[in-house]
């Protein structure tokens, strides 16, 4: 087990989709569409998978169901023949304690990394050193690598500042960051400043091409979940060099993406269902759109499905 982790520790470039959960009508996890999806995603040629990020409803999940899930999809992996693909798990807690024991309970079940936001929910006696503290002690325990998530809107406004990112970043088991905020100035400062391994990505399919451009390598984008190919063709022709082709593939994503920004994982979950003929309801009390959402993920998702369709 060693070796493997320490074979996974540097992330490729490219696109990760942070999957969606998926229930059946009993409210129980449904395995067959969770292998079904992530084999899906692998054979469109992402670089990796991340469960029980805000995608995957990670706060409606138990302990043990958490586990399932890495489990699950692992095995799907593995038996598709995607041995070496990185499996990333959302590991965040509001007390270090249980973010490390989150870490280890992941390691078990197969991810060979870990994702974590920083605790917010007593932010206002939470201050830098604190935070900083909380990932060093996380990192220091965890038996597989942590990437930091810096998700404001899941963080009751908390966005960790670039200086804050780099500070984290020094610790040897700190491998990468999500930038969820949008920032791009950040992104590049990052990645100037931070050692040449550490993995550095946008939160979102509408930046893809400018994460790339100042340096960063790759995208956790959640739209990823419908049009895989598409992002990964972002990056593939940004690499080439065709930068007005990229362009024109990145405004379509990001037309999409502002529909999935506006309906939230429920969105994507149902246009799932819709174009793919899977993805199921939330869990309670959240639901899926309906009525004039509904209309708007239809047409919205409209030419950037005709895109992915015409990549396969």
């Amino acid at each position: 087990m060693t070796e493997f982790l320490e074979s996974t520790r540097s992330l490729p470039d490219g696109v990760y989709v942070p999957t969606v959960a998926f229930f059946k009508a009993n409210d129980d996890i449904d395995l067959e569409a969770t292998q079904r999806h992530a084999i899906h995603l692998a054979e469109a040629g992402v670089s990796g998978l991340v469960v029980h990020g805000s995608n995957g409803e990670a706060v409606h999940l138990s302990r043990d169901e958490r586990s399932l899930v890495i489990k699950t999809t692992r095995a799907a992996l593995d038996q598709s023949d995607h041995h070496l693909m990185p499996l990333i798990a959302g590991c965040g807690a509001q007390s270090t304690r249980e973010t490390i024991q989150l870490c280890r309970d992941a390691a078990s079940a197969g991810a060979s990394h870990a994702i974590i936001l920083p605790p917010a929910y007593y932010g206002g006696i939470l201050n830098t050193s604190k935070i900083v503290q909380h990932f060093y002690d996380v990192a220091d325990a965890s038996p597989i690598p942590v990437l930091i998530y810096n998700y404001p809107g899941a963080c009751s406004g908390l966005d960790l500042s670039s200086d804050t990112i780099l500070q984290i970043a020094k610790h040897s088991n700190v491998h990468g960051v999500k930038l969820t905020c949008g920032n791009t100035g950040k992104l590049a400062r990052i990645v100037d400043g931070a050692k040449p391994s550490f993995f550095v990505a946008g939160g979102s399919a509408d930046f893809i091409l400018q994460g790339l451009v100042v340096g960063g390598h790759g995208t956790i984008a959640g739209t990823a979940n419908l049009v895989p190919r598409a992002c990964v063709r972002i990056c593939e022709l940004f690499q080439a060099g065709e930068l007005k082709e990229a362009r024109r593939l990145q405004a379509i994503v990001a037309k999409a993406d502002w529909i999935a920004i506006q309906t939230g994982f429920a969105g994507v979950k149902a246009a799932l269902q819709h174009l793919e003929g899977y993805g199921g309801e939330p869990r309670k009390p959240c639901g899926l759109p309906s009525g004039e959402q509904m209309d708007m993920i239809t047409n919205g998702f409209e030419e950037v499905m005709a895109l992915e369709r015409s990549l396969v």
